[in-house]
């Protein structure tokens, strides 16, 4: 059996109009506990000073690979940065995040320790949360199972923060070429049902960057909320688990959709460019609830809560709008 320290493990950072932040990532990147590691930058044709800072670093450290390509978004970064990849695993960061010294060391020994294809933990460090977890939780959890959680949000739904076997991946042609906004959901969702087991942990090793505004996560889109209800309509439909519980779950997950659609609509004050959109989610917000209630786990309270939801959307979505705003 190869010894850890003799594995390689390759790094995907897609980076686009990021360079504020891209000095402590590449540097939380480069100072790894484990040493054997391919860094994949691709540079998607980003407008300010990205591929410099890119470069300057490619050239102090030859495990840095630089791929400067036109914009082409995301998951076109991903795919052909993947397509690079000479790594036997490999973990997809984003652009404006940052790593802990351990971070590919402490998911590795995960995988390796419980023979599963994928690792992953529960929980990340924040812009605001800096305190680490007191007792760490490890498990070996079925694909099923892992894949539930993350349709459930008891996960970062991202496809960072986790670690993959790139055997595993290829042979499944698990790609992100698939609409942006929810494909990260998308990618390790699959990845956990086809990976043989996956290993999870509770250390946080991830730092996921709240501070940038101008992330696609803080700004109002609306085709951000139907590509992101798409998607997750795509994965009930590919997904190869086909449990009740799974499917249930990826049920629960598109009723949020329909909410988060709403508030796109409604943080944009689009109502009349996507009148259609705007009906249909009040319209599916009444009829899933039956559902939604009758095979989730929820109290009194909550299914009053829901339920005021449904009759009255677009009060909840603007109170959800005013909410984030201040």
């Amino acid at each position: 059996m190869k010894a850890i320290e003799n594995i390689k493990v390759s790094l995907v950072v897609a980076i686009y109009k990021v360079a504020p932040y891209l000095d402590q990532l590449i540097q939380s990147i480069m100072h790894q506990t484990h040493k054997n590691i391919e860094v994949i930058l691709v540079e998607d044709g980003s407008p300010d000073e990205c591929g410099e800072i890119c470069d300057r670093y490619a050239a102090i450290d030859s495990r840095i690979i630089v791929l400067h390509k036109p914009n082409g978004g995301g998951c076109d970064a991903r795919n052909k940065g993947m397509a690079l990849m000479t790594g036997e695993w490999f973990t997809i960061i984003d652009g404006d995040d940052w790593l802990e010294p351990d971070f590919i060391e402490y998911l590795l020994n995960l995988a390796i320790t419980l023979g599963a294809e994928m690792a992953m933990t529960d929980s990340v460090f924040t812009s605001d949360d800096r305190e680490q977890n007191e007792i760490d939780s490890i498990e070996k959890w079925s694909g099923e199972k892992a894949a539930t959680e993350i349709i459930a949000l008891h996960f970062p739904m991202g496809c960072w923060n986790k670690l993959y076997k790139t055997d595993m991946v290829k042979r499944n042609n698990l790609t992100f070429s698939i609409p942006w906004h929810g494909e990260g959901m998308y990618f390790c969702t699959m990845s956990a049902q086809y990976a043989n087991f996956v290993a999870k942990g509770h250390r946080r090793v991830y730092n996921y960057r709240t501070d940038n505004l101008k992330s696609s996560s803080k700004m109002y889109n609306v085709q951000n909320g139907i590509n992101g209800l798409w998607n997750i309509k795509n994965i009930y439909k590919v997904s190869i688990v086909r449990t009740p519980q799974f499917l249930h779950t990826v049920e629960w997950h598109i009723y949020f959709n329909y909410n988060f659609l709403l508030r796109q609509i409604v943080g944009t004050n689009s109502y009349r460019k996507y009148w259609r959109e705007y009906m249909k989610c009040r319209l599916m917000l009444l009829l899933m609830l039956p559902r939604v209630i009758r095979h989730g786990q929820y109290c009194n309270r909550q299914k009053y809560s829901l339920l005021k939801r449904a009759a009255f959307p677009l009060h909840y979505a603007k109170q959800m709008v005013s909410q984030k705003k201040n």
